[in-house]
Protein backbone atom coordinates (compact mmCIF):
# COMPACT_ATOMS: atom_id res chain seq x y z
CA UNK A 1 0.00 0.00 0.00
CA UNK A 2 1.22 3.45 -0.76
CA UNK A 3 0.13 5.47 2.30
CA UNK A 4 2.67 5.73 5.11
CA UNK A 5 2.90 3.69 7.96
CA UNK A 6 1.73 6.49 10.13
CA UNK A 7 -1.54 6.89 8.10
CA UNK A 8 -4.79 4.90 8.11
CA UNK A 9 -5.24 3.41 5.28
CA UNK A 10 -8.13 4.80 3.41
CA UNK A 11 -11.10 2.50 2.30
CA UNK A 12 -14.19 3.67 -0.31
CA UNK A 13 -17.43 1.72 -0.32
CA UNK A 14 -19.13 0.59 -3.43
CA UNK A 15 -22.79 -0.09 -2.60
CA UNK A 16 -24.92 1.09 0.58
CA UNK A 17 -27.76 -1.54 1.01
CA UNK A 18 -29.19 -2.57 4.41
CA UNK A 19 -25.40 -4.10 5.35
CA UNK A 20 -23.16 -1.37 4.92
CA UNK A 21 -24.41 0.22 8.41
CA UNK A 22 -22.54 -2.49 10.30
CA UNK A 23 -19.83 -2.27 7.86
CA UNK A 24 -19.56 1.69 8.10
CA UNK A 25 -20.17 1.55 11.84
CA UNK A 26 -17.41 -1.19 12.92
CA UNK A 27 -14.92 -0.10 10.27
CA UNK A 28 -15.32 3.66 12.37
CA UNK A 29 -14.41 1.87 15.60
CA UNK A 30 -10.91 0.32 13.71
CA UNK A 31 -8.44 2.88 14.01
CA UNK A 32 -6.16 1.65 11.28
CA UNK A 33 -8.84 2.26 8.96
CA UNK A 34 -10.51 5.51 7.97
CA UNK A 35 -13.40 5.57 5.24
CA UNK A 36 -13.39 8.51 3.07
CA UNK A 37 -16.26 7.89 0.41
CA UNK A 38 -19.35 5.97 -0.04
CA UNK A 39 -20.70 5.47 -3.34
CA UNK A 40 -24.01 4.21 -4.91
CA UNK A 41 -25.87 3.68 -8.13
CA UNK A 42 -28.50 6.09 -6.77
CA UNK A 43 -26.50 8.67 -5.21
CA UNK A 44 -28.95 10.58 -2.80
CA UNK A 45 -28.65 7.46 -0.87
CA UNK A 46 -24.84 7.35 -0.83
CA UNK A 47 -25.03 11.18 0.76
CA UNK A 48 -27.62 9.93 2.89
CA UNK A 49 -25.62 7.19 4.59
CA UNK A 50 -22.29 9.57 4.24
CA UNK A 51 -23.77 11.98 6.90
CA UNK A 52 -25.28 8.99 8.88
CA UNK A 53 -21.67 7.63 9.67
CA UNK A 54 -19.64 10.73 9.37
CA UNK A 55 -17.75 10.07 5.79
CA UNK A 56 -16.45 13.02 4.00
CA UNK A 57 -17.28 11.77 0.64
CA UNK A 58 -20.27 10.42 -1.73
CA UNK A 59 -20.95 10.15 -5.09
CA UNK A 60 -20.84 7.29 -7.83
CA UNK A 61 -19.02 3.93 -7.68
CA UNK A 62 -16.95 5.55 -10.24
CA UNK A 63 -16.05 8.53 -7.66
CA UNK A 64 -14.98 6.00 -5.30
CA UNK A 65 -12.33 4.07 -7.73
CA UNK A 66 -11.24 7.90 -8.71
CA UNK A 67 -10.69 8.33 -5.09
CA UNK A 68 -6.90 8.73 -5.08
CA UNK A 69 -6.66 8.28 -1.48
CA UNK A 70 -8.98 5.01 -1.48
CA UNK A 71 -6.61 2.06 -1.28
CA UNK A 72 -9.64 -0.83 -0.05
CA UNK A 73 -12.75 -0.97 -1.80
CA UNK A 74 -15.61 -2.60 0.34
CA UNK A 75 -17.67 -3.79 -2.84
CA UNK A 76 -21.36 -4.42 -1.45
CA UNK A 77 -23.25 -4.94 -4.46
CA UNK A 78 -25.84 -7.65 -5.40
CA UNK A 79 -23.70 -10.71 -6.30
CA UNK A 80 -24.72 -10.55 -9.77
CA UNK A 81 -21.90 -7.75 -10.36
CA UNK A 82 -19.62 -8.90 -7.64
CA UNK A 83 -16.86 -10.17 -9.50
CA UNK A 84 -17.41 -6.84 -11.81
CA UNK A 85 -17.08 -4.25 -9.71
CA UNK A 86 -14.06 -6.28 -7.97
CA UNK A 87 -12.23 -6.47 -11.21
CA UNK A 88 -12.99 -2.78 -11.70
CA UNK A 89 -11.73 -1.63 -8.54
CA UNK A 90 -8.54 -3.95 -9.12
CA UNK A 91 -7.79 -2.73 -12.12
CA UNK A 92 -7.72 1.22 -10.40
CA UNK A 93 -5.12 -0.84 -8.42
CA UNK A 94 -7.12 -1.18 -5.22
CA UNK A 95 -7.04 -3.65 -2.68
CA UNK A 96 -10.85 -5.43 -2.68
CA UNK A 97 -12.98 -6.73 0.00
CA UNK A 98 -16.16 -8.17 -1.33
CA UNK A 99 -19.48 -9.45 0.23
CA UNK A 100 -19.95 -12.78 -0.41
CA UNK A 101 -19.82 -14.78 -2.93
CA UNK A 102 -16.49 -14.08 -4.48
CA UNK A 103 -19.17 -14.06 -7.70
CA UNK A 104 -21.66 -16.51 -9.45
CA UNK A 105 -19.56 -18.62 -11.72
CA UNK A 106 -16.06 -19.73 -11.72
CA UNK A 107 -15.08 -18.12 -15.00
CA UNK A 108 -15.36 -14.39 -13.59
CA UNK A 109 -14.17 -15.10 -10.44
CA UNK A 110 -10.63 -16.98 -11.05
CA UNK A 111 -9.91 -14.01 -13.32
CA UNK A 112 -10.35 -11.35 -10.60
CA UNK A 113 -7.46 -13.41 -8.67
CA UNK A 114 -5.47 -13.66 -11.50
CA UNK A 115 -5.84 -10.12 -12.30
CA UNK A 116 -5.46 -9.14 -8.85
CA UNK A 117 -2.06 -11.27 -8.61
CA UNK A 118 -1.14 -9.40 -11.95
CA UNK A 119 -1.55 -6.24 -10.29
CA UNK A 120 0.15 -6.64 -6.97
CA UNK A 121 -3.25 -6.71 -5.04
CA UNK A 122 -5.18 -8.53 -2.62
CA UNK A 123 -8.56 -9.92 -2.79
CA UNK A 124 -10.33 -10.67 0.71
CA UNK A 125 -13.89 -12.33 0.77
CA UNK A 126 -17.14 -12.59 3.33
CA UNK A 127 -17.71 -14.35 5.28
CA UNK A 128 -15.80 -12.56 7.84
CA UNK A 129 -17.58 -14.58 10.69
CA UNK A 130 -14.58 -17.36 10.89
CA UNK A 131 -12.14 -14.51 12.38
CA UNK A 132 -14.66 -13.81 15.35
CA UNK A 133 -13.47 -15.20 19.03
CA UNK A 134 -16.23 -18.06 18.76
CA UNK A 135 -14.56 -20.09 15.18
CA UNK A 136 -11.13 -18.85 15.98
CA UNK A 137 -11.76 -19.95 19.58
CA UNK A 138 -12.59 -23.95 18.53
CA UNK A 139 -10.46 -23.61 15.48
CA UNK A 140 -7.24 -23.26 18.47
CA UNK A 141 -9.15 -25.98 20.30
CA UNK A 142 -9.05 -29.00 16.87
CA UNK A 143 -5.32 -27.38 16.29
CA UNK A 144 -3.80 -28.63 19.73
CA UNK A 145 -5.98 -31.86 19.33
CA UNK A 146 -8.78 -31.56 22.20
CA UNK A 147 -11.06 -34.02 20.52
CA UNK A 148 -8.60 -35.98 18.51
CA UNK A 149 -8.32 -36.69 15.18
CA UNK A 150 -10.95 -35.02 13.71
CA UNK A 151 -13.24 -37.66 11.39
CA UNK A 152 -16.29 -35.91 10.39
CA UNK A 153 -18.87 -32.83 10.56
CA UNK A 154 -22.50 -32.02 11.01
CA UNK A 155 -23.79 -28.25 10.43
CA UNK A 156 -27.58 -27.28 9.65
CA UNK A 157 -29.18 -24.26 9.07
CA UNK A 158 -33.02 -24.67 8.56
CA UNK A 159 -36.28 -22.74 9.07
CA UNK A 160 -39.55 -21.79 7.02
CA UNK A 161 -37.92 -19.43 4.51
CA UNK A 162 -37.43 -15.49 4.28
CA UNK A 163 -40.34 -14.56 3.05
CA UNK A 164 -42.07 -14.34 6.44
CA UNK A 165 -40.08 -11.66 7.55
CA UNK A 166 -38.31 -9.95 4.15
CA UNK A 167 -40.65 -8.16 2.48
CA UNK A 168 -39.07 -8.39 -1.12
CA UNK A 169 -37.40 -12.09 -1.02
CA UNK A 170 -38.01 -12.81 -4.15
CA UNK A 171 -33.72 -12.86 -5.16
CA UNK A 172 -33.00 -15.20 -2.48
CA UNK A 173 -34.97 -17.86 -4.41
CA UNK A 174 -33.47 -17.04 -7.93
CA UNK A 175 -30.39 -18.17 -9.59
CA UNK A 176 -27.41 -17.63 -7.59
CA UNK A 177 -29.34 -17.55 -4.50
CA UNK A 178 -31.13 -20.06 -2.69
CA UNK A 179 -30.24 -21.24 0.72
CA UNK A 180 -26.95 -22.46 -0.70
CA UNK A 181 -25.35 -19.37 -2.09
CA UNK A 182 -27.21 -17.31 0.55
CA UNK A 183 -26.21 -19.35 3.88
CA UNK A 184 -24.09 -21.89 2.90
CA UNK A 185 -20.87 -19.78 2.66
CA UNK A 186 -20.96 -18.83 6.38
CA UNK A 187 -21.06 -23.07 7.13
CA UNK A 188 -18.56 -24.43 4.39
CA UNK A 189 -16.04 -21.37 5.01
CA UNK A 190 -15.81 -22.85 8.36
CA UNK A 191 -15.53 -26.18 7.61
CA UNK A 192 -12.92 -25.23 4.72
CA UNK A 193 -10.97 -23.66 8.14
CA UNK A 194 -10.89 -26.31 10.03
CA UNK A 195 -10.12 -28.81 7.37
CA UNK A 196 -8.76 -27.81 4.57
CA UNK A 197 -9.52 -28.05 0.81
CA UNK A 198 -12.71 -30.34 -0.26
CA UNK A 199 -11.84 -33.12 -2.66
CA UNK A 200 -15.31 -33.62 -3.79
CA UNK A 201 -19.16 -33.48 -2.96
CA UNK A 202 -22.62 -35.16 -3.31
CA UNK A 203 -25.96 -33.39 -2.99
CA UNK A 204 -29.29 -33.92 -3.39
CA UNK A 205 -32.04 -30.80 -3.51
CA UNK A 206 -35.82 -30.05 -3.74
CA UNK A 207 -38.30 -27.14 -4.13
CA UNK A 208 -41.14 -27.34 -1.74
CA UNK A 209 -42.92 -25.35 -3.74
CA UNK A 210 -42.55 -24.00 -7.46
CA UNK A 211 -44.15 -20.42 -6.53
CA UNK A 212 -44.18 -18.40 -2.75
CA UNK A 213 -45.89 -15.55 -1.18
CA UNK A 214 -44.71 -12.88 0.31
CA UNK A 215 -46.02 -12.63 3.84
CA UNK A 216 -44.85 -9.16 5.05
CA UNK A 217 -44.87 -5.40 3.86
CA UNK A 218 -46.12 -3.49 1.28
CA UNK A 219 -46.58 -6.46 -0.99
CA UNK A 220 -47.74 -9.07 0.94
CA UNK A 221 -49.71 -11.92 -0.73
CA UNK A 222 -47.71 -11.17 -3.80
CA UNK A 223 -46.39 -14.66 -5.61
CA UNK A 224 -43.02 -14.83 -6.95
CA UNK A 225 -41.36 -17.70 -8.59
CA UNK A 226 -38.63 -20.79 -6.68
CA UNK A 227 -35.38 -21.06 -9.26
CA UNK A 228 -33.15 -23.05 -7.34
CA UNK A 229 -33.68 -25.87 -4.48
CA UNK A 230 -35.13 -24.33 -1.52
CA UNK A 231 -33.84 -26.98 0.84
CA UNK A 232 -30.68 -29.37 -0.14
CA UNK A 233 -28.48 -31.61 1.88
CA UNK A 234 -24.45 -31.80 1.27
CA UNK A 235 -22.20 -34.70 1.53
CA UNK A 236 -18.33 -33.48 1.69
CA UNK A 237 -15.58 -35.29 1.24
CA UNK A 238 -12.26 -33.12 2.42
CA UNK A 239 -8.61 -34.15 0.94
CA UNK A 240 -7.34 -34.68 4.02
CA UNK A 241 -9.76 -37.24 4.92
CA UNK A 242 -12.61 -35.88 6.61
CA UNK A 243 -16.44 -36.08 5.95
CA UNK A 244 -19.35 -33.42 6.39
CA UNK A 245 -23.03 -33.66 5.81
CA UNK A 246 -25.03 -30.15 5.71
CA UNK A 247 -28.16 -29.53 5.29
CA UNK A 248 -29.39 -25.77 3.77
CA UNK A 249 -33.31 -25.64 3.70
CA UNK A 250 -35.98 -22.50 3.46
CA UNK A 251 -38.85 -25.38 4.25
CA UNK A 252 -38.29 -26.59 7.85
CA UNK A 253 -41.49 -25.81 9.86
CA UNK A 254 -38.47 -26.13 13.03
CA UNK A 255 -36.32 -23.57 13.06
CA UNK A 256 -32.53 -24.92 13.61
CA UNK A 257 -29.36 -22.43 12.71
CA UNK A 258 -25.71 -22.57 13.60
CA UNK A 259 -25.42 -26.36 14.06
CA UNK A 260 -22.20 -26.93 13.38
CA UNK A 261 -20.55 -30.24 15.29
CA UNK A 262 -16.93 -31.36 14.55
CA UNK A 263 -16.23 -35.32 15.74
CA UNK A 264 -13.20 -36.83 16.79
CA UNK A 265 -11.34 -40.17 17.70
CA UNK A 266 -11.37 -38.25 21.68
CA UNK A 267 -14.18 -36.67 21.72
CA UNK A 268 -16.60 -34.20 19.93
CA UNK A 269 -16.99 -30.50 19.70
CA UNK A 270 -19.87 -27.83 19.12
CA UNK A 271 -18.82 -25.13 17.68
CA UNK A 272 -20.89 -21.49 17.82
CA UNK A 273 -23.29 -20.75 14.82
CA UNK A 274 -20.81 -19.44 11.56
CA UNK A 275 -23.20 -16.47 10.76
CA UNK A 276 -22.01 -15.32 14.12
CA UNK A 277 -18.79 -13.96 15.47
CA UNK A 278 -19.31 -15.67 18.89
CA UNK A 279 -20.72 -18.52 20.90
CA UNK A 280 -20.69 -21.46 22.94
CA UNK A 281 -17.68 -23.62 22.50
CA UNK A 282 -18.21 -27.20 24.37
CA UNK A 283 -16.88 -30.82 23.71
CA UNK A 284 -17.61 -34.12 25.52
CA UNK A 285 -15.25 -37.21 25.82
CA UNK A 286 -16.26 -40.54 24.48
CA UNK A 287 -17.21 -43.41 27.39
CA UNK A 288 -14.35 -45.62 28.91
CA UNK A 289 -17.00 -48.32 29.41
CA UNK A 290 -20.93 -48.10 30.93
CA UNK A 291 -24.00 -50.70 32.04
CA UNK A 292 -27.05 -51.27 30.26
CA UNK A 293 -28.03 -47.16 30.08
CA UNK A 294 -25.06 -44.34 29.12
CA UNK A 295 -24.33 -41.88 31.67
CA UNK A 296 -25.52 -38.44 30.94
CA UNK A 297 -22.45 -37.02 28.79
CA UNK A 298 -20.52 -34.27 30.56
CA UNK A 299 -19.79 -31.39 28.65
CA UNK A 300 -16.44 -29.43 29.18
CA UNK A 301 -17.32 -25.39 28.24
CA UNK A 302 -14.16 -23.98 26.56
CA UNK A 303 -13.56 -20.16 27.26
CA UNK A 304 -13.78 -17.81 24.14
CA UNK A 305 -10.68 -15.77 23.63
CA UNK A 306 -10.50 -12.48 21.61
CA UNK A 307 -12.28 -9.24 21.14
CA UNK A 308 -15.31 -9.34 19.68
CA UNK A 309 -16.51 -7.24 16.66
CA UNK A 310 -18.58 -7.66 13.94
CA UNK A 311 -18.50 -7.36 9.79
CA UNK A 312 -15.59 -5.87 8.89
CA UNK A 313 -12.75 -7.68 10.33
CA UNK A 314 -11.91 -9.57 7.46
CA UNK A 315 -11.00 -6.24 5.75
CA UNK A 316 -9.12 -5.23 8.80
CA UNK A 317 -7.08 -8.54 8.99
CA UNK A 318 -6.38 -7.85 5.34
CA UNK A 319 -4.72 -4.42 5.75
CA UNK A 320 -2.47 -5.67 8.71
CA UNK A 321 -1.46 -8.18 7.20
CA UNK A 322 -0.72 -6.55 3.46
CA UNK A 323 1.40 -4.23 6.15
CA UNK A 324 2.91 -7.64 8.27
CA UNK A 325 3.42 -9.46 4.82
CA UNK A 326 1.45 -12.76 5.74
CA UNK A 327 -1.52 -14.00 4.31
CA UNK A 328 -4.55 -12.77 5.52
CA UNK A 329 -7.33 -15.72 6.91
CA UNK A 330 -10.41 -14.67 4.51
CA UNK A 331 -8.94 -14.53 1.45
CA UNK A 332 -10.44 -14.41 -2.70
CA UNK A 333 -8.63 -18.18 -3.30
CA UNK A 334 -10.86 -19.59 0.10
CA UNK A 335 -14.10 -17.56 -1.12
CA UNK A 336 -13.28 -18.96 -4.49
CA UNK A 337 -12.93 -22.47 -3.35
CA UNK A 338 -16.18 -22.04 -1.05
CA UNK A 339 -17.81 -21.06 -4.14
CA UNK A 340 -16.35 -23.64 -6.16
CA UNK A 341 -17.96 -26.29 -3.57
CA UNK A 342 -21.45 -24.82 -3.81
CA UNK A 343 -21.79 -24.98 -7.12
CA UNK A 344 -20.42 -27.87 -7.35
CA UNK A 345 -22.87 -29.25 -4.92
CA UNK A 346 -25.86 -27.51 -7.28
CA UNK A 347 -23.94 -29.89 -10.05
CA UNK A 348 -24.28 -32.85 -8.31
CA UNK A 349 -27.81 -32.24 -7.20
CA UNK A 350 -28.78 -31.67 -10.52
CA UNK A 351 -26.59 -34.61 -12.24
CA UNK A 352 -27.13 -37.05 -9.28
CA UNK A 353 -23.29 -38.04 -9.31
CA UNK A 354 -20.50 -36.93 -7.04
CA UNK A 355 -18.63 -34.11 -8.50
CA UNK A 356 -14.66 -33.57 -7.94
CA UNK A 357 -13.93 -29.84 -6.41
CA UNK A 358 -11.21 -28.61 -8.97
CA UNK A 359 -10.04 -25.88 -7.04
CA UNK A 360 -7.88 -25.98 -3.64
CA UNK A 361 -6.75 -23.83 -1.05
CA UNK A 362 -3.80 -23.61 1.34
CA UNK A 363 -4.18 -24.14 4.85
CA UNK A 364 -6.66 -21.17 6.36
CA UNK A 365 -4.35 -19.42 9.25
CA UNK A 366 -5.16 -18.43 12.65
CA UNK A 367 -5.68 -14.53 13.10
CA UNK A 368 -2.48 -14.01 15.17
CA UNK A 369 -1.63 -14.01 18.66
CA UNK A 370 -3.47 -10.76 20.31
CA UNK A 371 -4.94 -9.63 17.32
CA UNK A 372 -6.95 -6.72 19.00
CA UNK A 373 -9.22 -4.33 16.02
CA UNK A 374 -9.01 -1.36 18.49
CA UNK A 375 -5.46 -1.29 18.79
CA UNK A 376 -3.45 1.09 15.74
CA UNK A 377 -1.14 -1.03 14.10
CA UNK A 378 -0.60 0.69 10.53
Amino acid sequence: MSAPATSPVGVGFIGVGVISDTYLENLGSFPDVDVLIVGDLDTERAASQAAKHGVPASGTAQDVLDHPDVQVVVNLTIPAVHAEISAAAVTAGKHVWTEKPLGLDRESTSALLALAEQSGVRVGCAPDTVLGPGVQTAKREVAKGTIGRPLFAQTSMQYQGPEVFHPNPGFLFAKGAGPLLDIGPYYFTTLVSLFGTVEKVAAVGLRAKDERAIQVGPNAGESFPVEVPSTISVLTQFEAGQTGTSLVSFDSPLARQGVVEIHGTEGSLVVPDPNMFEGRIAYVRPFESFGEQPPEQEWIEVPQEGVVTGRGLGLLDMVRAIAEGRPHVASGELGYHVLDVMLSAEESAASGEFVTVDSAVADVPLLPEGFDPFARTV
